[in-house]
């Protein structure tokens, strides 16, 4: 794909699009379900730090990310065995930025009558089932937080989930208007703005939501940016 914006000629086979479609949907899927995962890591570092290492340990956490990847494997052949029912015809326009579902069913000169339902249902079970956990553990994180009795002890549970709420709201508020709303009332061009959420947009929350909450790294950035400030 990136190698696409770079060329004169945007071509790509159809092996290469399948491709491109499968470790998309791959890695869009296992980051919902990693997104679930740190709500539950929030809600046991909040509501029961004193047995956080032997819940969260690294024993407990291999099977669950393994679970995470196996879901978004297969998830993405679910949706590349259902495109591999459709045909297309040797010169297609894709009108997207790279190969999506919906693009690829605008392409297509086979019926989608059995894909879109698949796409909703699964799309349906990838953003229902995280964020049904999600709102799990930030429903028992606030009424954890309101019995804390001291404003900074608030404030300080807030800002550790602050961030991945942003990411949470911006990853699954732009997937679901992008793929759970009837292509009718869903401009092609509205699907690739939304589409930038979750594949620019998040990814670049990331480093805000996985590092600069860290005490050690926020330490070791503000030592490399004295040093170069003062070189």
């Amino acid at each position: 794909m990136l190698m696409s914006f770079v060329s004169t000629k945007n071509i790509i086979s159809y092996a290469g699009c399948m491709t491109q479609l499968f470790f998309f949907l791959f890695f869009v899927v296992s980051e919902s379900f990693i997104l679930s995962v740190m709500a539950y890591d929030h809600y046991v570092t909040i509501c029961n730090p004193l047995v956080y290492t032997a819940t969260m340990s690294p024993q407990v956490c291999l099977p669950i990310l393994l679970g995470v990847y196996v879901m978004g494997f297969a998830k993405a052949m679910a949706h590349r065995a259902c495109m591999g029912r459709l045909t297309f015809c040797a010169n297609n326009l894709v009108d997207h930025f790279m190969c999506d579902i919906l693009p690829l069913h605008e392409c297509s000169y086979t019926t989608t009558y059995v894909n879109k339902p698949v796409v909703f249902v699964v799309v349906g079970i990838d953003i229902g089932v995280p964020t049904a956990t999600i709102f799990l553990s930030y429903a028992l994180i606030l009424s954890s937080i309101l019995h804390i009795s001291s404003t900074e002890g608030r404030s300080k549970a807030f800002s550790t989930c602050s961030s991945h709420i942003i990411a949470v709201s911006l990853f699954f508020g732009s997937r679901a208007f992008m793929y759970l709303k009837p292509s009718s009332l869903l401009p092609m061009n509205l699907g690739k703005v939304s589409s930038l959420f979750y594949t620019i947009v998040v990814p670049m929350l990331n480093p805000l939501i996985y590092s600069l909450r860290n005490k050690d790294v926020k330490i070791a950035l503000k030592k490399t940016l004295s040093k170069k400030s003062f070189s």
